[in-house]
């Protein structure tokens, strides 16, 4: 079967970066959270805190798959592309919420949208190439991670190819010249019982989703953690672009706890196998 480039991306992308549940099959059921009666982990039961009165966010998450037939209508043609695990509709298209052609894109960045394939134009595709996922698509792709809360920092551990984040809730700002990077700079401040990052400083080389859709070096990303019970914890992200953007994108990702389950290696190009047999045409 021949597929169009945008659906190929997504088979790619999902693929060669390793987007998958492994987590789940590492238990570890002494993690410290409620359990009914009969041992299962208690989900609904109030969400943790940690000493100082806080939301304690640690623990192992993953972003909650959309509905298969909203997921199906994003893709061309409605080919199934998904890969191995469900991902949420932001991961395809951060634009999801949008009719054709009404997403708030700059005219040339639209324009540019309808052109992309799997590779930029510089051959040097993050997916296929294993180079970082960079923000929104660390919170959105349907792989684990780990957030490790401190008084100071919160680590976010992403179990795709060992990527690892730093947030400072020390009360520092941004450095006035950020040195461009992967996964930005990231400060977070609490709101009440929400955790509020703002990151800056990123270099123009990711993408937004798996279509394809890129940024540049002046993306801000707004997360807002609000842990609403032991198991579930939506972040809403907010991401600001006035390069390719004629206003704010909102919209809001539900995370779902992986109780008893914990991060392993995982490497995009380990044991890969499949691209020498792809065959791309236009």
């Amino acid at each position: 079967m021949k597929l169009k480039l945008s659906t190929l991306f997504v088979v790619l992308f999902v693929a060669a970066t390793g987007f998958r549940a492994h987590a789940q099959w590492v238990r570890n059921p002494a993690n410290p959270i409620p359990r009914t009666k009969d041992g299962k982990p208690n989900l609904t039961a109030p969400a943790p805190r940690t000493a100082d009165g806080k939301p304690d966010l640690s623990g192992v998450w993953q972003a909650q798959g959309s509905p298969i037939p909203e997921l199906i209508k994003l893709l061309p043609n409605g080919e199934n592309g998904l890969g191995e695990d469900i991902p949420t509709k932001y991961f395809i298209n951060v634009f999801a919420d949008f009719p054709a052609g009404q997403a708030p894109l700059r005219p040339d960045a639209a324009a540019a949208s309808t052109k992309l394939s799997i590779l930029d134009v510089d051959g040097d595709d993050t997916g296929i190439n294993c180079l970082p996922a960079g923000l929104p698509i660390v919170d959105t792709a349907p792989i684990p991670f780990k957030i490790v809360q401190t008084p100071r920092v919160l680590m976010m551990l992403v179990e795709m190819n060992a990527t690892f984040r730093q947030i400072f809730v020390d009360g520092r700002k941004h450095p006035d010249d950020a040195q461009p990077s992967w996964m930005g700079y990231s400060v977070g401040r609490w709101e009440g019982d929400t955790l509020v990052v703002e990151t800056v400083g990123f270099n123009d080389r990711t993408l937004l989703d798996a279509f394809g859709h890129k940024h540049t070096t002046a993306l801000h990303v707004t997360e807002r953690f609000h842990r609403r019970d032991v198991g579930h914890m939506d972040v809403r992200m907010t991401l600001e672009d006035p390069g390719i953007l004629t206003q704010p994108l909102t919209f809001t990702v539900p995370m779902r706890l992986l109780p008893d389950g914990d991060l392993i290696e995982a490497y995009c190009a380990e044991n890969e196998k499949d691209l020498k047999h792809v065959s791309i045409r236009h």
